[in-house]
């Protein structure tokens, strides 16, 4: 066995002891709306509504600022395509099922999170341009990933690997735009 597979193995080990003990555990309700409404933020109408809230009152920077969002957004799901089509790892609640979450998954392939990546990406890339903003989207962007998590929709590794690539692309764009003012 390779050293790879073997660290893979354990980090899969790792995933499934989580998923069992989240996957059995009933969350108050108040929680459990929460992260519906969080997942469901991450669907992709945040990042319209906040493209839109900008381009009427982001000032001098907002186009930059909308154009390295998506740039980053855009990169985000051309990366996570390509990783789910390759990876083709199963989705949590198909190997351990979830006691009170029954939402159905935008896609086939668990790793890594699309959601969290697009998140991360556009969090990062914005409010780099908007300091004032930056904590809220943050926030906003580990709310989306949590609940990916106590949703059933992905491992702990798949929205670990998500928030990485999704924070070096929103530095990567963010710089990218930056350097054209």
């Amino acid at each position: 066995m390779t050293v790879a597979r073997a660290v893979w193995r354990q980090l899969e080990a790792g995933d499934y002891s989580l998923v069992r003990r989240v996957h059995r555990w009933r969350a108050p309700r108040p929680l459990r709306l929460l992260m519906i409404y969080a997942t469901r933020m991450g669907d992709g109408w945040l990042w319209l509504v906040l493209g839109m809230a900008l381009y009427q009152f982001g000032g001098a920077n907002r186009y930059l600022a909308i154009a390295a969002g998506a740039t980053a957004a855009g990169a985000g799901i051309v990366i996570f395509s390509s990783l789910k089509h390759t990876s083709r790892r199963k989705r949590p609640y198909e190997i351990v099922p979830h006691c009170w979450a029954a939402i159905p998954p935008p896609d086939r392939y668990s790793f890594p999170s699309g959601h969290t990546i697009t998140a991360f990406a556009v969090a990062l890339s914005i409010g780099a341009f908007y300091h004032p903003l930056l904590l809220l989207l943050l926030g906003a962007a580990i709310l989306i990933a949590a609940s990916r998590i106590l949703l059933g929709m992905h491992f702990l590794s798949d929205v670990l690997a998500g928030s990485i690539i999704g924070m070096a692309l929103g530095r990567l764009s963010f710089h990218l735009f930056l350097h054209l003012r």
